[in-house]
């Protein structure tokens, strides 16, 4: 069916394209909250991390105000950005779990060493913090991928995701396409999400 492949292949760019800008800005915000001594730290990452607290509703009808001004309704960027908002929190999360455990006198030795603060970042920092930004990841894209409040209103009939298409078809008539489509999504979205338990399991205890 043309209209389910074409929700489906948008669904897949825009949570695509939100993992990127997500796992990017997080990961960058988790590092910058780590550093930060003082109480400042803890305002700023309570801010970050409201779009997980606010209910859905109440972001979806701000983000189509906003969108309705500057005509970002129905276009992939709209989606993005708005989608990178809610993934956001899951990715500083996922990072800073990691950070948690990852021992600074490394980067310390490092410079000692020669190493430059970029250097130290690719060959030390990185690597070790990369089961968490990986989790973050696939966090980011089931979010984006799953999300149908936000989708609803800033949607159009040129640009549907998929759980927008479902539920267009669900109250349209009685399509027995929705229960495999759902069945799919769910197995699919049960294993990423396991995926990035274990992934981020592993990297507390290392």
């Amino acid at each position: 069916n043309p209209d389910w492949l074409s929700s489906f292949f948008n669904s897949l760019r825009v949570a695509g394209l939100v993992a990127v800008a997500a796992t990017l800005i997080g990961t960058l915000a988790s590092l910058g909250l780590s550093r930060m001594k003082h109480s400042g730290a803890g305002l700023l990452r309570a801010i970050l991390i409201t779009p997980m607290i606010v209910p859905g509703v109440v972001l979806a009808i701000g983000i189509y105000a906003v969108y309705l001004d500057y005509q970002f309704v129905g276009t992939t960027t709209g989606f993005v950005i708005a989608h990178t908002m809610l993934a956001i929190p899951f990715v500083i999360i996922a990072v800073s779990a990691s950070l948690e455990v990852f021992d600074v006198r490394l980067e310390t030795a490092a410079a000692s060493l020669g190493a430059n603060r970029f250097t130290t970042f690719r060959t030390v920092t990185l690597p070790l913090i990369a089961p968490g930004i990986l989790s973050g990841l696939l966090f980011a894209f089931v979010t984006s991928f799953d999300e149908i409040i936000v989708a609803l209103f800033i949607t159009s009939p040129y640009l549907k995701t998929l759980p927008v298409q479902i539920f267009t078809s669900i109250t349209r008539d009685a399509d027995p396409t929705v229960t495999a489509v759902g069945t799919i999504i769910f197995i699919a979205t049960t294993l990423i999400i396991s995926a990035g338990l274990i992934i981020s399991s592993k990297s507390t205890r290392s």
